[in-house]
Order: C-alpha cells, then sequence, then structure tokens
C-alpha cells in the first residue's frame, strides 16, 4: 500500500540544518571582528544570527558600525569562512535521508541565508547537484524571517502552504514558516536552543538527522 504524502514541498534551511557548518560561522565572525577592531559577539550572539542574510546577520550580531564597516567586516567574514570551507561536511545521514524524500517524490527545496554563489559552491562539494528541485537565497530575495523566500517556491512549484513543510535550526527559520502560513519542524542540533522554538509550534523537533529522517518519512 503507498504511503500518502502530508506535504508536497519540504524545504531545508542549511547551514546548522544539513551542513555542520554552525561552528565555523561563529569563529569566523568573531575573527573577523577581531580583524578591524570591532566589538567581538559572544558564541552565543554570533550563532544568533544564522540563516539571516548577511548583512542582517552583521547588523544584528554587532550593531552600531558605520555602513562602510560592515562593508570590510563582510569581505573579512568571507575570508575566513572560505578558507576552512573545506573542512566541513554534511551532518551524517543527511544524504540517506533526502534521498528516500526523493525517492517519495516531494519537492525537495532549499531556503537559506547564504549567497547563491556560496550554496551553489557547496552543493556542487557535497554532490547533492539533483537532489534539490529548487532553492533561494538571501541574496536573490528577502532575507528571513520574511516569508517570500517560501511565497516564491510554492509558487514555483505550484504548491500549496498547506502542503509545504519548512525545516530548520533556527528561530528564523520558524518564524518564516508561520509567516509564509507552513508547518514547520525544528531541529536541536544547530544554531539556536531548541527550547525557543515552542512558540513557533513545530510539528517535531528533531534531535539528530536519523530522528529528523525517521519523522520525515512516516509523516510528511
Amino acid at each position: 500500500m503507498t504511503r500518502t504524502r502530508r506535504f508536497d514541498l519540504i524545504a531545508f534551511d542549511w547551514d546548522g540544518t544539513l551542513f555542520d557548518s554552525t561552528a565555523l560561522i561563529v569563529r569566523s565572525l568573531q575573527d573577523a571582528c577581531r580583524d578591524i577592531d570591532a566589538p567581538v559577539p559572544d558564541a552565543e550572539r554570533a550563532a544568533y544570527v544564522i540563516g539571516l542574510g548577511l548583512r542582517d546577520a552583521l547588523e544584528h550580531a554587532v550593531p552600531g558600525l558605520p555602513a562602510d564597516r560592515y562593508t570590510e567586516l563582510a569581505a573579512s567574514y568571507r575570508r575566513h569562512y572560505l578558507a576552512s570551507q573545506h573542512e566541513l561536511s554534511l551532518f551524517k545521514g543527511t544524504l540517506e535521508m533526502l534521498r528516500a524524500l526523493k525517492a517519495r517524490q516531494h519537492f525537495l527545496t532549499v531556503a537559506t541565508g547564504k549567497t547563491r554563489r556560496g550554496l551553489d559552491e557547496v552543493l556542487t562539494m557535497t554532490e547533492l547537484q539533483g537532489l534539490f528541485d529548487g532553492s533561494r537565497t538571501a541574496d536573490e530575495t528577502f532575507s528571513k524571517p520574511h516569508p517570500r523566500m517560501l511565497q516564491e517556491l510554492m509558487a514555483e512549484f505550484g504548491v500549496d502552504p498547506s502542503r509545504t513543510l519548512m525545516v530548520g535550526d533556527t528561530t528564523h527559520d520558524l518564524q518564516l514558516a508561520v509567516n509564509a502560513g507552513t508547518a514547520c519542524v525544528g531541529v536541536s542540533f544547530g544554531a539556536h536552543d531548541h527550547a525557543s522554538f515552542e512558540p513557533f509550534s513545530p510539528l517535531f523537533i528533531a534531535h539528530s538527522t536519523a530522528q529528523l529522517h525517521e519523522w520525515l518519512i512516516h509523516n510528511a
């Protein structure tokens, strides 16, 4: 007997949800601040901004800088991140999970705070080409938690909000889902403390990729 899908479209955040990059992002942001003698955010504050577009993230993490210093900070952050990006990998079990969902003919998409160039580069690195049907990045539409990312993906694939699921590791991801009128699932192994997810009423909170895989196969 074929299992009926609950969701036709599943949108995944990238950093901290599929890709084990939280620690590097935090370290790169802190090192970039040191480079330009800006206030260095603690790890919690630096992690909080993961998932936002880069400019929004920098303004939240290090408020009050002149505009030209944010440009300088962004360039320094990119240098630090790209210097170590080759060390990163998908969370264990992610490929198997995505392939299982693809076999069930869900539309699989990415909604991320990364740039288009950054996402395309990492998709090539991690052998994921062909698994995702679509994606939106923060430099080509509104940054999270504005609903535009999900609205554009739903329009592209002709899927209603009631048939769309957002999966992410931050409150920005879950607020995006709420703003777009879709369901959401949180993961606790990324940037934000899962205790902060409750106001967004996630259907499930996964504490490992294996748990996420199992829940999606049986409930999505």
